[in-house]
């Protein structure tokens, strides 16, 4: 009843002769009759007309306009329609139960969400999550940077996917793709994405940087790879490496030398936590391993990897699904 003729005489009268007035939500929102007079008198230059006060409509003054053009409303009036706009809501109800993207909500920031950008969601969230996982301080600062062909695109939802994963880290509130931006407002925390089509090494690349107050950074990049689109792991703090993306990961930043690995595989060996994968990178003297494992590791084992390689850091990383 509020909106019932919300565009009237008034607004009418108030309006550049240039307008053009569309209704395509609901019949009364403009009043029909104002609109017939601003027509007559020409202060309106045009409409398009979806939806009438009654409806079928078969007879109004509007029809002998040739500046107005009118449909039948139709929307979905038919059964095909109605089936369709119940699948298309039913599926929205279960992304939005589970916790995932409904891409067309009127809430969600960004645009239209190409079907190159979609395997890059849940790989932006993984790096938020892994980011946040290796910070030591309070973040000001984040950055997502997005580098190769889907730079092309409206990447805007990869930042919110990297919201989301810092946040679903850091706080035990639910995180959305919604209030993830409004977090980190909150927090004061500044958001930055750059997109860029040249990617050196490899065809896409995400990256997600955390600025901390005490000035350091923690960054983590990863890609969507091959035909099966395995979302990697392939640059932390600098380290390259190429690592699957698992639930339960592990990071030891330690001065490089001979052993380590025998050091790690028997320790967690004798914790009984099961190896998938490892990947040692090397920057100017030290290295960085990074390891995926069948189980969570529990804090104890984790010391005991830092305490035998005398580790400047080490970090067990268990994701959020």
């Amino acid at each position: 009843p509020e909106t019932v003729g919300l565009i009237g005489d008034e607004a009418l009268h108030k309006v550049k002769p240039t307008v053009h007035i569309i209704n395509a939500a609901r019949g009364g929102i403009v009043d029909e009759a104002a609109l017939v007079s601003a027509l007559t008198e020409g202060r309106v230059a045009g409409a398009g007309i979806d939806v009438f006060v009654k409806e079928p409509c078969t007879d109004s003054p509007l029809f002998a306009f040739e500046q107005v053009v009118v449909t039948p409303h139709l929307g979905a009036s038919t059964d095909e329609a109605q089936e369709k706009a119940g699948v298309a809501v039913a599926k929205s109800v279960r992304l939005a139960l589970a916790g995932e993207l409904v891409p067309d909500a009127v809430n969600v920031q960004g645009g239209i969400i190409e079907p190159e950008v979609r395997p890059g969601i849940p790989l932006a969230e993984e790096l938020g999550q892994i980011a946040a996982a290796l910070v030591e301080s309070p973040i000001e600062r984040i950055e997502i940077e997005i580098l190769g062909a889907i730079a092309e695109f409206d990447v805007k939802v990869l930042e919110l996917a990297a919201l989301k994963g810092v946040y679903s880290h850091l706080l035990d509130d639910p995180v959305s793709y919604v209030n993830a931006p409004v977090i980190a407002e909150q927090r004061g925390v500044s958001v930055a994405l750059t997109a860029d089509m040249v990617s050196p090494d490899h065809r896409n690349v995400t990256t997600v940087r955390l600025t901390q107050t005490d000035g350091s950074v923690v960054s983590v990049s990863g890609t969507v790879s091959g035909p099966r689109l395995v979302r990697k792991i392939v640059e932390v703090n600098g380290y390259e490496v190429d690592l699957a993306i698992a639930p339960h990961l592990a990071f030891f930043n330690y001065a490089d030398r001979p052993g380590v690995v025998g050091v790690v595989g028997r320790i967690l060996g004798d914790a009984s936590v099961n190896i998938a994968s490892m990947q040692v990178g090397r920057l100017n003297g030290d290295a960085l391993i990074v390891l995926t494992v069948d189980s969570a590791m529990p804090a104890a084992v984790v010391d005991a990897i830092v305490s035998e390689l005398g580790a400047g850091s080490g970090r067990a990383v268990d994701l959020q699904s």
